[in-house]
């Protein structure tokens, strides 16, 4: 694994702590960890799964504020992992990283909601095809618009659109690190 600068390992471990001291349970400070030189792969792990709850719990409440607040930000996302498509089940679920019975409870409250149309297959009348309805590709322009507010949040200069950058592209290496990790059998304990 290549070594990062200063600025970048503070890119992918910087929180807003609004004027509070910030905290990293159960491992070192920030300034210690960029000391040491390395950030464990546990760390970053929480660091990301603690990220990901702040967003839906920020998201919650956008969705509220524009309407939606008969859909999960999960079912929503599930509105962009179908994107333009026209899908079956299966590809739904290989393409979102869904398990079996939470894409089919989702699925079926979004078709419920009148976000997604549910359609038998031409070809394999047992199978359904999925995709966005006009209120589900409605849903997804306000979603955009939403985000555009979250990303002038996250970079407000040039430097800190580099620090995304690199933040984006650091977190996909590690995704497909672990991903073929797991494909060829290197997901061992030592």
């Amino acid at each position: 694994m290549e070594h990062k600068t200063a600025n970048e390992m503070t890119a992918l471990t910087a929180m807003p702590t609004n004027g509070h001291k910030a905290y990293f349970p159960g491992s070192m400070p920030r300034e210690e960890v960029a000391d040491a030189g390395s950030v464990a792969h546990l760390e970053l792990v929480r660091c990301i799964e603690r990220l990901h709850r702040r967003y839906l719990d920020l998201f919650r409440v956008d969705l509220m504020r524009i309407g939606a607040d008969d859909l999960s930000p999960a079912q929503v996302m599930m509105l962009f992992t179908i994107g333009p498509d026209d899908l079956s089940v299966r590809d739904l679920i290989d393409r979102g990283y869904y398990l079996g019975s939470n894409a089919s409870y989702n699925l079926k409250r979004l078709v419920e909601a009148g976000y997604v149309e549910r359609s038998a297959s031409v070809r394999d009348r047992r199978s359904a095809r999925i995709r966005l309805s006009d209120k589900g590709r409605q849903l997804c322009e306000l979603v955009r618009g939403v985000d555009e507010g979250y990303h002038r949040l996250v970079v407000r200069d040039d430097a800190e659109l580099r620090d995304l950058e690199v933040t984006f592209r650091t977190l996909r290496r590690i995704e497909h690190t672990w991903t073929d990790a797991l494909r060829s059998g290197e997901a061992r304990i030592a």
